[in-house]
C-alpha cells in the first residue's frame, strides 16, 4: 500500500514538473469550446400537458354485454406507436416541415429530428397525464409540432376503437357467411341421408342393438302372454264342457261348485279381504268385524243357492237343455272362453309380428351399424357447426353492442390541462453545463499531456524513484546551492500557472455570466453595439 502510495505521489510530482502543458492544453481547447458553445443557436420548448380519463360511466353498466378493453393498455399502445414514421409524416405534413425538404435526403433528415426530438413522458403516479414536449429554433414550430403531435395522439387513440370495432365486424360477418355456409351443406347432407335410409335409422328408443333386444324382449313377452291366455282358455272350454247329472258324486258336485264362477264371487273376495283388514286392528266381537261376518255368510249362502239351481237345472233332460243355455252362469262362460279366443288370436298375431321384427333387424346385422355410425357422424358435424354459428351470431351481436357504444361516447375521454404555446426564453443549449464541460476537459487534456511527458522525458523527485529507476542503492543526497536560481526559477513557473488559470477562470466567469444574466449583459450591450 505504501509503495502504491509512493507511486502516485511521484506521478503528480512528474505532472507538476509539466505542468506547462495544463498551461498550453487549456489556452488552446478552453476559449475555443467556449466560443463554439457561445456560438451555438438557441433552441426553444413548448410541452402541452393532457389528461386521458378511462374511468366511462358505460363501462359498469354494459358490464358482461359487450366487449371490454382495457383503456391503459390501449393508451400505452398508442404512446409506443405515436413516434411510428406514419405519424411521422403526418405531423410533418401538418407543420409544413416537409415543404421545407428539396431532396428524399432532407426529408429523411427532419423525419429522424421529429423522432428523436418529440418527447411523450407520462406523470408518475396513477394520474393519466401525460406531456407532449420538443424542441427547436422557432419557438413558433415547436409550438406546432407539439400541437400536431398531440392531435395525431388523441385522435389515433379514439380512432382506434372503431378500426377495431369495424375489423371486429367485419371478421365476424366473413366467419358467419363461412360457418352459414358450412352448415346449410351439412343439413343438407344430413337431409339426403336420411331420406335414402329412412326405414333403416335409428329410432327414439335407440340403436340397432337396443332396437333388436327390445324387439326379442317384446317378443318374449308376448310368447308368454299367448301360452297364458291359451292355458286360460282351455281351462274356460274345460268348465263349460263339464255336464253334471245326477249319479255324480258329491266330490264331483263340490268341484264342479267350486269351479263356477258366480256374480258373487267378486264381492265375496272383496269383504274376506276388508275382514282380514278389520281382524288385524279389531277383536271378532267389535261391531265392525261381526257385521262383515254377517255379510260374507249372507253372500255364501247367495252364492251357494245359485249354483245349487245351476247344478239342479244341468241335471234335466234333454227338454230343458234350452232353459239350462240361458242361465247367466253358463253365458258368462261363453263369453269368457270367446274373449280368451280373441286374445289368443291377437297374441299370435302381435307375436307373428315381433317375430318378423327380429328376423328382419337380424338380417340387416352389417348394414344397419354402419348406417348408423355415418349418422352419428353427420350429426355430430352438424352440431359442431351449428354450435359455432350460434356463437358467432352472438359475438356479432356483443360487437354490435359495443360499437354503438363507443359510437355513442367515448371510453376514453381527453382533456387538454396545458395547452402548447411558444416559449419566450429559449430552453437550450445548457451553455452553464457545457462552459464547465469544456473546462474539465481543457483541464483534463492537459493533465494527460503532462504525465505523458513525464513519462517521455521522467525527471526523478525522490531517491526512492532514482533507485527504483537506475537500480543502483543511493547512499546520499547534494542539494543545490541557492545560487543556482533553481528555487526562484520554480516560483516563477508556478506563479505564471496560477496567474493563467485565474485568466482562465475571470474569461470563464465572462462567459457565463453572459448567458446567466442576460437581461443585466445582453441589453445594455445591445444597445452599445
Amino acid at each position: 500500500m505504501q509503495e502504491l502510495f509512493d507511486d502516485l505521489l511521484d506521478y503528480l510530482k512528474g505532472i507538476w514538473i509539466k505542468r506547462r502543458y495544463i498551461i498550453i492544453s487549456t489556452w488552446l481547447i478552453c476559449p475555443i469550446g467556449w466560443g463554439v458553445v457561445s456560438v451555438m443557436p438557441d433552441v426553444y420548448q413548448s410541452e402541452a400537458r393532457v389528461f386521458a380519463d378511462t374511468q366511462s360511466i358505460l363501462a359498469p353498466l354494459l358490464k358482461g354485454l359487450t366487449v371490454q378493453t382495457d383503456p391503459d393498455i390501449q393508451i400505452n399502445l398508442m404512446i409506443k406507436t405515436l413516434l411510428s414514421r406514419p405519424n411521422l409524416e403526418r405531423i410533418s405534413r401538418m407543420t409544413d416541415l416537409d415543404i421545407q425538404a428539396e431532396t428524399p435526403q432532407q426529408y429523411e433528415s427532419i423525419i429522424n429530428r421529429l423522432r428523436d426530438n418529440i418527447e411523450i413522458v407520462k406523470t408518475r403516479g396513477r394520474d393519466n397525464i401525460f406531456t407532449i414536449s420538443f424542441e427547436d429554433k422557432n419557438p413558433e414550430m415547436a409550438k406546432n409540432v407539439v400541437q400536431s403531435a398531440l392531435t395525431v395522439f388523441i385522435e389515433n387513440t379514439l380512432g382506434q376503437n372503431r378500426t377495431d370495432s369495424d375489423s371486429a365486424q367485419k371478421f365476424l360477418a366473413k366467419q358467419i357467411a363461412e360457418y352459414e355456409s358450412r352448415l346449410a351443406s351439412a343439413e343438407g347432407r344430413l337431409t339426403d341421408f336420411k331420406q335414402k335410409y329412412s326405414t333403416m335409422l335409428p329410432q327414439q328408443n335407440g340403436g340397432y342393438y337396443s332396437r333388436l333386444n327390445l324387439a326379442k324382449e317384446n317378443l318374449g313377452n308376448i310368447e308368454l302372454e299367448l301360452k297364458e291366455a291359451e292355458t286360460q282358455l282351455a281351462s274356460a272350454r274345460a268348465q263349460l264342457g263339464t255336464v253334471p247329472n245326477e249319479s255324480s258324486s258329491a266330490q264331483n258336485k263340490i268341484q264342479t261348485a267350486n269351479s263356477i264362477k258366480t256374480n258373487f264371487d267378486d264381492r265375496i273376495t272383496e269383504l274376506e279381504l276388508s275382514l282380514d283388514s278389520l281382524q288385524l286392528r279389531y277383536t271378532d266381537k267389535h261391531p265392525d268385524v261381526a257385521e262383515a261376518r254377517r255379510r260374507l255368510e249372507h253372500l255364501e249362502k247367495q252364492r251357494s243357492d245359485e249354483i245349487e239351481e245351476y247344478l239342479s237345472e244341468t241335471s234335466n233332460n234333454s227338454n230343458n237343455a234350452l232353459i239350462t243355455s240361458q242361465n247367466p252362469v253358463i253365458q258368462e262362460l261363453q263369453i269368457q272362453v270367446n274373449q280368451f279366443e280373441n286374445q289368443v288370436a291377437s297374441l299370435k298375431v302381435r307375436a307373428n309380428d315381433y317375430q318378423n321384427k327380429v328376423n328382419e333387424l337380424e338380417g340387416k346385422i352389417h348394414v344397419l351399424p354402419e348406417i348408423e355410425a355415418e349418422l352419428v357422424a353427420l350429426n355430430r358435424g352438424y352440431q359442431i357447426t351449428k354450435e359455432k354459428y350460434e356463437q358467432l351470431l352472438n359475438r356479432q351481436e356483443t360487437a354490435q353492442l359495443a360499437q354503438q357504444a363507443d359510437e355513442s361516447t367515448n371510453k376514453i375521454q381527453f382533456k387538454v390541462i396545458d395547452p402548447p404555446r411558444a416559449a419566450d426564453k429559449p430552453s437550450g443549449p445548457k451553455r452553464i453545463l457545457l462552459f464547465l464541460a469544456v473546462t474539465v476537459a481543457g483541464f483534463g487534456a492537459g493533465i494527460g499531456l503532462s504525465l505523458l511527458f513525464s513519462q517521455l522525458s521522467p525527471v526523478a523527485t525522490s531517491t526512492a524513484q532514482l533507485s527504483k529507476a537506475t537500480g543502483v542503492p543511493i547512499f546520499g543526497v547534494v542539494s543545490a546551492n541557492k545560487n543556482l536560481g533553481l528555487q526562484k526559477w520554480h516560483r516563477k513557473k508556478t506563479i505564471l500557472f496560477v496567474i493563467s488559470n485565474l485568466f482562465l477562470l475571470v474569461i470563464l466567469m465572462m462567459f457565463i455570466s453572459y448567458f446567466l444574466f442576460p437581461d443585466a449583459i445582453q441589453a445594455p450591450l445591445k444597445r452599445i453595439l
